[in-house]
Parts: structure tokens; sequence; C-alpha cells
């Protein structure tokens, strides 16, 4: 099987990263649709010249393609994802995948009625090698059973090319929707837990007091029966630091410990996805770059032979579940 795809929406430059991977597991672009000319436009085309641009969404629908990607404004997506399955799509949307219960709610009873794909490319895990390791360590037992992580997601506001959605709290969702449900991915998947409870939920504006739709702070605490987490996500990263965010995640079992230091370390080490290792017979620093990214062709074959290889339906529902409750419980908090 070739895999043919189609990408609907420009509007997160997430999609560059979505469809450069799709294409190098072998899957063929058949173009795109967005509405406008959103700001990540000039830089897909830039990317992907030789990409036809359909006039209309009804004709990217109607091209016979198995997958269509997802990065238009948060708010949008899960009607267009919708819309897409209804016509015969899987479906991979970049994060957040909806932004309200009654959004997800939709989406649920469009895979029961469509018997579609609804994968989030969660990119924080996807899109990062040493993430890959990290996984296969812990299946190894390299740390025992994982009890606790701490997942840590700054990221850069650079606010000169944020549309005005991205200060709309309706649009994006809200910090923890957005960005948390990241980390909450992270959480179910290393500890091996089907759900979680949220414990406590916090959201502010701290530093931005001219945008009040924008949260650009979030915490979040989870624990599920046999592990507990944390997690804070801002855009607070400072200009002197060489990308746009230190992001980590510590993983801590009980015969040991890993730490990703996934996009830069500031220790001192060149390059990203360096993994700490610490256990009863190694503590080292480990170049995980070259660990791959299964996750696309996963879903490749997820959509070839109707299996979950790539993630299970029910964690990517349960990971928004439990970010739509995180953001409620921290608004409400607020109140």
């Amino acid at each position: 099987m070739t895999l043919a795809f189609v990408a609907l929406g420009l509007d997160h430059r997430h999609i560059y990263g979505m469809t450069e991977n799709m294409a190098r597991i072998g899957g063929r672009c058949l173009g795109y649709w967005t509405r406008g000319t959103p700001q990540p436009l000039a830089g897909y085309v830039e990317r992907f010249p030789d990409l036809h641009r359909f006039d209309t969404l009804e004709a990217a629908l109607g091209t016979g393609a198995d997958l269509a990607l997802i990065s238009t404004i948060p708010a949008d997506r899960a009607a267009l994802a919708v819309r897409a399955m209804q016509t015969g799509h899987d479906v991979m949307t970049d994060k957040p995948g909806c932004t309200t219960q009654r959004q997800l709610d939709q989406i649920k009873a469009a895979v029961a009625e469509t018997g579609r794909i609804w994968s989030i490319n969660f990119s924080e895990r996807f899109e990062v090698p040493c993430v890959t390791l990290a996984d296969q360590l812990v299946r190894d037992g390299a740390i025992g059973h994982v009890v606790h992580t701490t997942g840590l997601g700054p990221h850069r506001l650079n606010r000169q090319t944020r549309p005005d959605w991205f200060f709309d709290r309706e649009k994006y969702g809200g910090v923890l929707v957005d960005i948390g449900s990241h980390q909450i991915d992270q959480f179910l998947h290393f500890t091996g837990s089907e759900t979680a409870q949220i414990t406590m939920a916090h959201a502010a504006n701290h530093a931005n007091p001219k945008d009040p739709g924008l949260q650009d702070f979030g915490e979040i605490a989870l624990r599920s029966a046999h592990a507990s987490g944390y997690i804070r996500v801002d855009w607070y990263t400072p200009d002197a630091l060489p990308n746009w965010g230190d992001g980590r995640l510590t993983l801590l079992g009980t015969k040991g410990y890993i730490e990703l230091r996934k996009y830069v370390d500031v220790g001192g080490r060149v390059g990203t996805d360096s993994l700490v290792l610490v256990n009863d017979d190694r503590c080292e620093v480990i170049d995980a770059r070259g660990a791959g990214l299964p996750y696309f062709k996963r879903l490749a074959h997820d959509i070839a032979h109707r299996t979950e290889t790539a993630m299970t339906q029910t964690h990517c529902f349960n990971v928004m579940d439990l970010a739509l409750h995180a953001q409620a419980m921290a608004e409400a908090g607020a109140a």
C-alpha cells in the first residue's frame, strides 16, 4: 500500500513536520487546502514547492486520500476532523485535537460511526528521538516500574509571528489543553496508565497583561492507580536560549531514573536529544539523535491494517478528556 494524504489547514507550523514525516516513510501528499494566507503558508510552499493547492475543501476531500493531516486553528480542528472522517479519511491532527468537551464528544461519535482513526500527533513524544530510546529502555526494565513523571514544557512566545487567534482563549483552548496535553500524553504512556485523576490544575497570565486572552503559565498534578506526575508549561523562554524551549521529561522508576533533555542541553552538550540514564549499573548521558521516530510508520501500518500500533484510540480520547478537565478545573479555581 502506498499511503496517500492531504494537508488541511496550515495555521500552525506543526504541519511542516507532519507532512515531512509522512512523506519520509513513503506517503504521497496529493496537495493541501487552507483558508486565506496564514503565516505558515509561505514556509510550507518553500518546503514543498511542487504540492498542489486545492481551491476548496471539497476538492481536497475528493482526492481519494487515505489520511488527512489537520493543523488549522485549534478551535476548528474538531469540525474538520469530523468532516474528513465522514468522507472516508483517517485523521492525524495537530495538538490539541479539540478545544471543548462538546467537540470531543462529536469526534467520539464520528469515530464510532465511521470506524476511522483519529490520531493526535503529540510532537513532544512522536517527533523526539530521545523519547523513542526512553520508551525502549522503560520497556526493557532499565529503571523498573515508572512511578512518577515530571514534564516541563517551556515555549518561546515569539510575539511578532503569532496570529490573532494565538491570544484568543476560545480559539486555542487554554494553556493546559494546548501545550499541557503533550505532558498528559507522556504521563499516561510512560506510566502505563489508561487514565488518571487531576488533583491540581492552575492557569494564569503573569507576564502579558495587555493580552488578557493569553494564559502564559500552567501546571497540573495528576495520579493514576500506580503512579503520579507533575506538569509545568509556560511561554517564558528567554531570548538567549538557542531554540524555542528547554523541554525536559524525567521518568522516576523503582530502580533508577531517566531524564530527557529534548531540544537543548544547557549543561554544555551540543545538539538535541540527550538522554540521562541512572540505575544500579549505568550512570551516563546517551546521544539519542539516531533513535528514530516510529509513530509515522506505525500510523501508516494502522491505516492499512486497522490496528492500533501507533497509539490506541482510547489513549487519544483519554488524553484530551484529561486536558479538558484540567483546563476547566483551573479556570473554575480562578473564578
